[in-house]
C-alpha cells in the first residue's frame, strides 16, 4: 500500500469500535473526495496491514459501504468507489444496532423475509443447496461447540436458505444487510456460565437442525414453522435481555 493510502487508516486502531471506525474513515475519504468516484480501494490485505484489524472487520466495514451504495465490487478486480456514492435511502449496518430495541426491529424484518424464504426453499431446493446448507450447519455447530459466537456461520447458514429459494433477490437483500442481520454484540455469551452456554448451544442447534431437516425433506409448512419458531425464540431472548437491563 502506498504511504498516502496508509494515511487514510492511521487512526483506526485507536477507535473504540474497529468496524465502525474503519467504515467511518472510508466514508469520510469518499465524502471529502480523497477517494474519487471510480477509484479502486486498497485490497483487503493492504487494509489489514495498515490498520491491524482482522479480515472479518475489513469485510464488515466494506459491507457497510456497499449497503450505503458508496462502493461496488467487481469480480476479480476488487472494490471501487461508486460513480454516484450517495448513500442509499435504506440499509441496515452494524452500527445501527446500538440498542436491543433496534435488534428487535431487525428480527421482525427477518421473520417476514425468512418465513417465506424457508417455504420456498423447501419446495425448490436442489441437491447442491442441501449440501451447502449441511456444510454451513456443520460449520455453525463447530463454532458454537468451540465457544465462539458463530455469527458469521449463522449468517452463512441463513443465507444458504435464501439461495435455495432459487430467487436471487432474497440472497441479494441479505447481502445488502450483511452480518448486521445476526447482531453478535448483544448475544452476551461471555456473561453466561458454562452451563448456560451449554443450554444456549443445544437450543440453537435444535432450532437450526429443525429448519434444515424440514427444508431437506421438502416439508414447506414445517420449514416455515421451524424458521418462525427459531426467530421468535430469538426475539423472546432479546426481549428478556432488554427487560433485565431496564430493571437494573
Amino acid at each position: 500500500m502506498k504511504d498516502r493510502d496508509s494515511a487514510l487508516f492511521n487512526t483506526i486502531q485507536q477507535m473504540p469500535n474497529l468496524r465502525s471506525g474503519l467504515a467511518d474513515s472510508l466514508i469520510a475519504q469518499i465524502e471529502s473526495g480523497d477517494l474519487k468516484p471510480g477509484q479502486r480501494l486498497p485490497t483487503e490485505q493492504a487494509i489489514m496491514e495498515a490498520t491491524g484489524v482482522s479480515r472479518t472487520i475489513v469485510r464488515e466495514a466494506l459491507a457497510t459501504l456497499r449497503a450505503k451504495g458508496m462502493i461496488t465490487t467487481r469480480q476479480g478486480l476488487g472494490a471501487f468507489v461508486s460513480s454516484d456514492p450517495t448513500p442509499r435511502s435504506f440499509s441496515i449496518i452494524p452500527t445501527d444496532l446500538e440498542s436491543i430495541d433496534e435488534v428487535l426491529r431487525v428480527l421482525e424484518l427477518r421473520i417476514g423475509i425468512e418465513y417465506e424464504a424457508a417455504g420456498l426453499a423447501a419446495l425448490r431446493r436442489s441437491p447442491e443447496d442441501i449440501a451447502r446448507m449441511q456444510d454451513r450447519l456443520d460449520a455453525l455447530d463447530r463454532a458454537i461447540a468451540e465457544g465462539g459466537y458463530g455469527a458469521e456461520e449463522d449468517f452463512a447458514f441463513h443465507r444458504a436458505i435464501l439461495v435455495a429459494t432459487q430467487n436471487s433477490y432474497y440472497s441479494r437483500l441479505f447481502d445488502t444487510f450483511g452480518t448486521a442481520m445476526v447482531p453478535r454484540q448483544w448475544t452476551r455469551l461471555d456473561r453466561m456460565s458454562a452451563a448456560e452456554r451449554g443450554r444456549h448451544a443445544a437450543r440453537m442447534r435444535r432450532e437450526h437442525h429443525a429448519i434444515f431437516n424440514a427444508i431437506r425433506d421438502g416439508n414447506e409448512a414445517a420449514a416455515r414453522k421451524a424458521l418462525r419458531n427459531h426467530l421468535a425464540k430469538s426475539t423472546a431472548r432479546f426481549e428478556e435481555l432488554r427487560d433485565a437491563n431496564l430493571h437494573r
